[in-house]
């Protein structure tokens, strides 16, 4: 058996499965927490993957290994490849008002969608660069390399200085649609041009990282949600809905997107195609807080949310409770509409949050301009019996639900197995446990949702 190993650099852990490079089987796995915070010293990122490998057994039989992380993080080098700064994550916010200036000045989201497809906010790493330059003028004069969090743990194991097109994709000065850096937009930002990773092909070799008596080949990484497309097999004209914290809906393109309104970010995938994708603030913690206001556990609240009926009898859910994201309001809350003594029952409450969510994350995936066969169903919120059975008729097509797992480091895995075994498509492993759920459309529900956001 040929083994392969697989990471995800989480913001919150780091995860490490090793696989059977034919059969995709899971052999064993490890996993290590991360500090908390939106600035994280890559050592911490580093400890803990040792960690994880521990745990997962070591490396010695391994032959190769891909690391995927978290997106968009900035990680700044001296000449001597020392960290200059403690990384800003994601979802460090600190660059808004970066991001808004760096639009303004290149002539507004138009020309930034042309030019890298997407509109840079506050988690590229573009606007932490402008960020960095204004704030800590010492440390951007120290800045030789800039890198984010995958490459540098690439670099950090087998000493190759590179990237992948997925993950370049969200720094904001690298265009899917030309495969190039656009230095001029990184020089407009930082005041000059650092040293940036080499961006290698889906599966070019990233080095070799040495384990006990033999060696471990490095294939190139890339970001969680490409490593996730990879994880859960997503192929052409799929569209993934992720209910987590947040949500996203992503799919996998055969051309790249430039989206003015700023809504879908353009990202190139880790197969060689293109990766639009769509976030959201509001996700499983609405089930989780509508449950809360109920005083029932999930598995209870599943259950009354199929007790009412479709279209919870006319009560609608409006789910940004944290404000939003997509559409951009970030002052907005929730509201409930068609509020009657009919409706006003834990039962209607229930499906109406399902159906709200489930509402809102069809808008997600309608921005992304297709008109996909399936979709397929991840994240925590994946597992309410509820979300399975009401998604398809508020999709209005079926739904897919993978067996849960680790799915941006079982993407990394099988681009592990990729490196091996070269080709032009990655290897087919066939997925345990799918559920596969259809019902019949609900158009009526969505309509009523799209006539309660109107009247906000």
């Amino acid at each position: 058996m040929t083994l392969v190993a697989g990471v995800d650099s989480s913001t919150q852990s780091c995860k490490v499965v090793i696989r059977d490079a034919e059969t995709g089987a899971l052999v064993r796995q490890g996993r290590a927490a991360h500090p908390d915070g939106t600035e994280v010293d890559p050592e911490a990122w580093w400890t803990a993957l040792q960690e994880a490998i521990a745990q997962a057994g070591g490396l010695d039989d391994v032959a190769a290994m891909s690391v995927g992380a978290q997106q968009h993080g900035m990680v700044c080098l001296d000449e001597s490849g020392a960290v200059v700064r403690d990384a800003l994550l994601w979802n460090d916010t600190r660059s808004a008002g970066a991001a808004r200036d760096l639009v303004d000045e290149l002539g507004g989201p138009v020309k930034w969608a042309e030019a890298v497809g997407s509109v840079p906010v506050a988690s590229f790493t573009v606007t932490k660069l402008r960020w960095l330059a204004e704030h800590e003028p010492d440390s951007a004069r120290r800045t030789a390399r800039v890198c984010l969090p995958h490459d540098w743990l690439t670099w950090r194991l087998g000493g190759e200085f590179v990237t992948d097109r997925g993950d370049a994709s969200g720094t904001g000065y690298w265009s899917p649609a030309t495969g190039a850096y656009r230095t001029d937009l990184l020089q407009a930002a930082f005041g000059a041009v650092p040293g940036l990773p080499r961006v290698l092909g889906p599966h070019d070799a990233a080095g070799e990282l040495r384990s006990g008596q033999g060696s471990v080949r490095l294939a190139p990484g890339t970001g969680d949600n490409m490593a996730a497309a990879l994880g859960v097999g997503a192929e052409p004209g799929d569209v993934v809905v992720s209910i987590g914290t947040s949500g996203t809906a992503f799919a996998v393109a055969e051309s790249p997107s430039a989206d003015p309104s700023g809504a879908v970010a353009g990202f190139a995938d880790a197969t060689g195609r293109f990766l639009p994708l769509v976030a959201t603030l509001n996700a499983a913690r609405v089930l989780g807080a509508t449950a809360g206001m109920l005083g029932v556990g999930l598995d209870r609240f599943d259950e009354l949310a199929l007790e009412a009926p479709a279209g919870s009898g006319g009560l609608v859910y409006v789910p940004y409770l944290e404000g939003e994201r997509t559409p951009n309001l970030p002052d907005a809350t929730g509201s409930l509409h068609g509020l009657t003594l009919k409706t006003s029952t834990p039962a209607h409450l229930a499906r109406a949050a399902v159906e709200g969510l489930l509402c809102h994350l069809a808008d997600a995936f309608d921005a992304l301009g297709l008109d996909p066969a399936r979709v397929l169903l991840i994240g925590g919120g994946a597992r309410s019996e509820a979300v399975r059975r009401i998604a398809p008729a508020v999709f209005g097509r079926p739904v897919v639900v993978p067996e849960p797992g680790e799915y941006v480091a079982d993407g990394a895995a099988r681009q592990a197995a990729w490196l091996l075994r070269g080709g032009d498509e990655p290897p087919v492993w066939e997925a345990g446990g799918t559920e596969h759920f259809e019902a019949d459309a609900t158009p009526e529900v969505r309509s009523r949702y799209a006539e309660a956001c109107d009247s906000r």
